[in-house]
This record gives structure tokens, sequence and C-alpha cells, in this order.
């Protein structure tokens, strides 16, 4: 395990009280189509004797879970809180003018050539971009639309297709190329291009935008290239599938290293607000997970899918403590 989890009382979790508690209980109950170990019993309870508000909500967990302090193995209580969304972008199904940058399925290859091809290696070697013939879902403008839709690792195509129609379908992580991931905002940080309190995902895309001779080399510093399957979006309502297998709560569902926590579990989470500083606190269910998103004090806030989200999510880099609320008596 990546972490320490030290028995807490329940006054420690600051705010606690305040929360909105029961907005946590469709993320809850959606975590409980797939329960934790250890949770069998208090998922049957909750969908047995849902909590009828705020108040209730809180009562209800005070009964029949425990609070965990987190801990890195070190002892240390500090961590790091960022956010991520699911990007909505205009696409065409087949390449057109403002359309030329392809989004992929896994190639058959993938199965075999382990690791598969960087990012440069399948921007540049014929056989490298052999591979990838016959493999394209669809096409969109920005080729940074299509690294942001692989960092968060899914995303909403508004698909023309062939005949004038539109289509709403959903883009859903498939496979990576198994090739590290490298933050395109450290790397301009290594460059001296952006100081570490300024790297957010607006600030790389001004970057780019005043850089664009640099942006193929901005996108060949992450070697990761992230294929992905088309899925239909019946409803629009409904977030993305996380590492758990259940779908993503705006607000409510958090990425976690699983080293260290468990999908499934509560968590209270204690940062701030990533435009104004103020306090964020509030009730969240590990429900994902991410090769960025690796520690015991770490926590990937899901922000949903509008423009708000997409702001919110580009600048949460905050600092963070954490709590996990386990069954009691495990």
């Amino acid at each position: 395990m990546r972490a320490r989890w030290i028995s807490a009382a329940w006054s420690e979790l600051p705010g606690f009280d305040a929360d909105r508690s029961a907005e946590l209980w469709p993320a809850l109950l959606a975590g409980c189509a797939r329960p934790a170990p250890s949770w069998s019993e208090v998922c049957a309870r909750a969908l047995l004797d849902p909590p009828d508000g705020s108040a209730a909500a809180r009562r209800w967990l005070q009964t029949h879970l425990q609070p965990w302090r987190v801990e890195a193995p070190d002892g240390n209580v500090e961590g790091l809180a960022t956010g991520y969304f699911e990007p909505s972008i205009d696409a065409a199904r087949r390449p057109r003018a403002g359309f030329r940058v392809p989004l992929y399925a896994p190639p058959p290859e993938l199965a075999t050539r382990r690791p598969f091809y960087t990012r440069q290696q399948l921007d540049t070697l014929p056989a490298a971009l052999a591979s990838l013939r016959g493999q394209e879902i669809a096409w969109i403008e920005d080729p940074l639309d299509a690294m942001l839709l692989q960092v968060q690792g899914s995303g909403r195509l508004r698909i023309t297709e062939p005949d004038g129609s539109v289509n709403l379908v959903r883009l859903a992580f498939a496979a990576h190329n198994d090739q590290p991931f490298r933050s395109l905002g450290r790397w301009l940080i290594e460059q001296g291009e952006l100081t570490a309190d300024s790297a957010s995902w607006p600030a790389i895309k001004a970057w780019a935008q005043r850089n664009p001779r640099r942006l193929q080399e901005l996108l060949w510093a992450n070697p990761r290239v992230v294929f992905f399957r088309e899925e239909p979006l019946p409803d629009p309502a409904v977030g993305p599938r996380g590492a758990q297998g259940v779908p993503l709560t705006p607000g409510r569902s958090i990425a976690v290293d699983p080293l260290a926590i468990p999908h499934g579990a509560v968590v209270w989470l204690d940062t701030t607000e990533p435009l104004s500083n103020t306090p964020l606190r509030r009730l969240v269910m590990a429900q994902d997970s991410g090769s960025a998103i690796t520690g015991a004090v770490r926590a990937d806030l899901f922000f949903g899918w509008t423009r708000q989200a997409e702001t919110l999510a580009g600048r949460m880099k905050q600092p963070l403590r954490l709590w996990v609320l386990w069954p009691r008596g495990d």
C-alpha cells in the first residue's frame, strides 16, 4: 500500500456538518453496482433505506462508517487535488477542411507490440502510420483537443455524419501505447516557458497559440497515446465510466491511486476552490484512477462536461487533505 490509514474522529473532518451530503447518494448508489470489498452489507442498506436529506445522510454515514485519516508512508498528511472533465468537441466522420486530426481505435498490432510506437513515431514512421490505417473513429480540428481527450480519458463528440445529420456519441478509453505519460505543463516548465504556479491547461493552450511552430515539439513531449472506443450516448446526463466500471458523478466522483484508496470507498475532501481559494470540503466517491494520480494524499475531482467544468478542471491544482470513510468493523 502507498498509504497509512489512521483512525480518526468525525469531529476531525473540517466542515463535515456543512456539506450537502444528500448529493453524495447518486454517486454512492452508482458505486454500489460494483461494491468495494467489505461494502456489500453497507450497500444493501443504502439501497433499502436511503436517507431523507443531508442531515439524515450524515447520520447514516456516521452510523455505518468509520473515518480514517490518510497519510503518506512517511506520515505526511498534505497532498494535491487536481481536476478533470469530459470534453465536448465537434467532429466529422470523414476528413475535410477544418477536420484533419484523427482519433483512433486500438490498432490490431497493439496486442503484439509492447511498448507500442511513441507519439512521435506514430506521426513520422511509415510502419507506425500504416498500423493506424483504418482505425480512425472521427476527425476533429485541433491537435491540442485530441491531446486533451487523451489526457482526460474520455469525451463527447458532436459528429457530423456523411448524410449531414449530427450525432452525439461518447469516446471511452480503450487502451494506450504502453509508453510513459509526460505532462505538457511540466515540459513547458522545464523549457522555461511557464512557471509552476501558472502551468494550467488554459496557459498551455495560450502558449501553443503564440508558438504554432513548436506545437509538434510540445505534443511529442508526451509519448503516451490513448486509443478509444465509440459508445452511444442515449442520456447526456450520464457521466463516463471510471475505472471502477460505474458512471462518474460531477462534483462527487474522484480519481485516486487504488494502491492507497480502494475504488468504491467514500472519501472526505478538504481542499480549496481553484478560482477563489475558498474551502472546498465535501463527500465524494473514489471511482476512477489515472496514470498521473499516484500517492496517498492525491485526488482528481471530476467536474462534469460543461464549459464551467472545463474552466474549473483546467485550473484545479490545490492543497489537499483527505479521509477515507470505511465500513465499521473492517
